[in-house]
């Protein structure tokens, strides 16, 4: 599958929807978004069940401010509807595939179990 284009209109339904959701956040000005680009779409094409997603931060700004991106790119991904990993920098080919392979590897009733424990209210 190639890359798709995400907007503030279907962000959370490709999030509910798919099992894993990576997403690029660029803009056309930067360079390092521009050198990232054929790693990611060859990564799509490599992975077709895994949803690779573009937004470009300056036709999203409220998306890359729910976000809190200062720096593209900005490589997110989402499992099971959850935000597993979220990193600024262009990645190689061999990094793509290690932050996917680590994705795919989670064990996310442990990631929820993680999760439920910090929502704990600290104990006095």
């Amino acid at each position: 599958m190639a890359t798709r284009e995400i907007t503030k209109d279907n962000l959370e339904r490709t999030v509910a929807d798919n099992e894993i959701v990576l997403l690029d956040f660029w803009a056309d000005w930067c360079p390092p978004c521009r050198a990232f680009a054929p790693v990611f779409e060859k990564a799509s094409e490599e992975h077709p069940k895994i949803v690779f997603g573009k937004i470009d931060t300056e036709a999203q700004r409220e998306l890359s401010a729910a976000f809190g991106i200062t720096s593209i790119p900005t490589l997110a991904a989402f499992r099971d509807g959850v935000v597993v990993f979220a990193q600024p920098g262009a990645l190689g080919s061999a990094q793509l595939s290690q932050v996917i392979g680590a994705v795919e590897g989670l064990d996310m009733d442990e990631v929820r179990a993680e999760l439920a424990k910090q929502d704990q209210p600290a104990k006095a």
